[in-house]
C-alpha cells in the first residue's frame, strides 16, 4: 500500500460519527442536521429536463476536454461574473467533475513529489487540501485564520522561509466554514508571493453566488485582472454544486493559467474523469441562467437575516461575508468544548453541528477551531429557525446549570 495513506486523518464526518457513538438522540424530537454542508433547495426544474433529455448521450464516450458548448458557457459566465475580457474556451477553462475531485488531482499534477515541498493551506479548511498535499509527497503548512480580519488566513504570518519551498497555495473564498472573502490588497500580497516564488494558487470559489450583501465576492481571476496582470499560476475552481442546487451532478470547471491547464488536461486524460455528455447539456443550461441562482440566493438571505440574531444573543456568531455556514463559539454563556457542546446538543435537542476542531488542525499553538462550530443552513427556512431556537434553549440551558 501506499505508505502515505497513514498520514490521512479520518473525514470530520467519520469524527462526528464517533463522537455520537453510544448517543441517543432525543426522541421527543423530530432531528435537524446542520452538520453536513450538502444544499438541500429543491434542484431547478428547467436543469433535471435538460437532464432527461440529453440522456442519448450516455451511449458514448465522453471527451475529458468537454464540448466545445460546455468550455463557451463557461467562459460567457465568467466573463459576465467577473468582467473579465472574453477567455479563450479551448485553453483557459475545463470541465471538471465538481471542485472537490479537481482540487485534489491539481495536487497530484503539479506537485513534484521528490522535491520536499509544502502545500499552504488556510486554517480551519476544507480537508481535501490536506490529504492533497500528503498523496502528492508534499507537507501541508497551515495559517491560521485571524478574527480580526473576519477569519481570513493572515498569510503574513508565514515564516519567511518557508515560502521559497511553497509550490502550491490553496485559498478558499468565501471561506469555508468561516465564510470570509479575500479583498484586492490580499490577493495583490499573494500575486507578488507566487511571482517570487513560483508557487501556484489554487483559488477554491465554489460559495462564489451564495452572499448577502450588494457587493459580489471577488474572485481570483476577477482579482488578477484588476491589477492589471495575466492568470500566470492561477487556476480558480468553481462548481454548480451549490450555486445550482445540484451536488449529485458532480459538475464544475477549472479556469486560469492556460499553459497549467494543458498540462493538467493531460493528467486528467490518464486520470479518467471526463464528465458525462447528459451531465455536459444540464451544465450548460445552468451556466446560462441567473434567475434560479437569485432565487436560490435570496432563500440563504431570509434564512441568514433570521437566525443569525437568534444565535447571536447565546454564540458568539455573526453574518458572514458569504457561504452558507455560520461559524460560532460556543463558551459566550458557558464554559464548554466544542466536540461537549455537539454530543450534547444531538443527545438533548436533536440537532446536529459540526465542532470546529474538526474542520482545523493545531498550529502554531492553537487550534483555530477550538471551542466554535459550524453550522450549515442549507435546509428550508422552518427547519433552520427550529433548529436555531432549540440551540438558543440549549445553550441557555448550558448557562443556568
Amino acid at each position: 500500500m501506499n505508505p502515505l495513506l497513514a498520514k490521512l486523518q479520518p473525514y470530520p464526518f467519520e469524527k462526528l460519527r464517533q463522537l455520537f457513538s453510544g448517543v441517543t438522540p432525543n426522541p421527543a424530537l423530530a432531528p435537524i442536521s446542520l452538520g453536513i454542508g450538502e444544499p438541500k433547495h429543491p434542484t431547478p426544474a428547467f436543469i433535471q429536463q435538460s437532464l432527461a433529455d440529453n440522456l442519448g448521450g450516455l451511449a458514448t464516450y465522453p471527451t475529458t476536454a468537454g464540448s466545445d458548448a460546455l468550455r463557451a458557457a463557461i467562459c460567457h459566465w465568467l466573463e459576465r461574473r467577473y468582467q473579465l475580457p472574453a477567455l479563450n474556451p479551448a485553453t483557459d477553462v475545463l470541465p471538471v467533475n465538481g471542485s472537490r475531485e479537481s482540487l485534489f488531482a491539481l495536487a497530484q499534477a503539479v506537485i513534484d513529489p521528490a522535491a520536499k515541498s509544502v502545500v499552504v493551506c488556510p486554517n480551519p479548511f476544507y480537508q481535501i487540501y490536506e490529504g492533497a498535499a500528503f498523496l502528492a509527497g508534499a507537507e501541508p503548512f497551515f495559517v491560521n485564520s485571524d478574527p480580526a480580519r473576519n477569519y481570513a488566513p493572515d498569510f503574513s504570518a508565514v515564516p519567511v522561509e518557508v515560502w521559497p519551498r511553497v509550490q502550491l497555495l490553496f485559498i478558499c473564498t468565501p471561506g469555508n466554514p468561516t465564510g470570509a472573502v479575500l479583498t484586492l490588497d490580499d490577493w495583490k500580497a499573494l500575486f507578488a508571493l507566487s511571482d517570487k516564488h513560483g508557487f501556484v494558487i489554487a483559488a477554491d470559489e465554489c460559495y462564489s453566488e451564495i452572499y448577502f450583501g450588494d457587493s459580489k465576492p471577488l474572485g481570483a481571476l476577477e482579482a488578477a485582472h484588476q491589477l492589471g496582470r495575466g492568470y500566470e499560476r492561477l487556476i480558480a475552481f468553481s462548481s454548480l454544486s451549490k450555486r445550482s442546487n445540484v451536488p449529485g451532478m458532480r459538475s464544475g470547471f477549472v479556469a486560469g493559467d492556460s499553459a497549467l491547464l494543458k498540462q493538467f488536461l493531460l493528467y486528467r486524460t490518464y486520470h479518467g474523469s471526463a464528465m458525462s455528455p447528459s451531465v455536459q447539456a444540464a451544465s450548460i443550461a445552468a451556466w446560462n441562467d441567473e434567475a434560479h441562482v437569485e432565487q436560490n440566493r435570496a432563500q440563504y438571505l431570509r434564512k441568514f437575516r433570521q437566525v443569525t440574531p437568534m444565535l447571536a444573543e447565546v454564540l458568539d456568531v455573526a453574518l458572514p461575508d458569504a457561504g452558507f455556514y455560520l461559524w460560532a463559539k460556543v463558551d459566550k454563556l458557558a464554559a464548554i468544548t466544542d466536540t461537549e457542546y455537539a454530543k450534547r446538543l444531538v443527545a438533548e435537542y436533536n440537532v446536529t453541528v459540526l465542532p470546529g476542531s474538526y474542520v482545523a488542525r493545531d498550529a502554531h499553538g492553537i487550534n483555530p477551531g477550538a471551542n466554535r462550530i459550524r453550522m450549515a443552513l442549507v435546509a428550508e427556512v422552518d427547519e433552520c429557525i427550529e433548529a436555531a431556537r432549540r440551540i438558543v434553549e440549549f445553550t441557555r440551558k448550558l448557562a443556568n446549570s
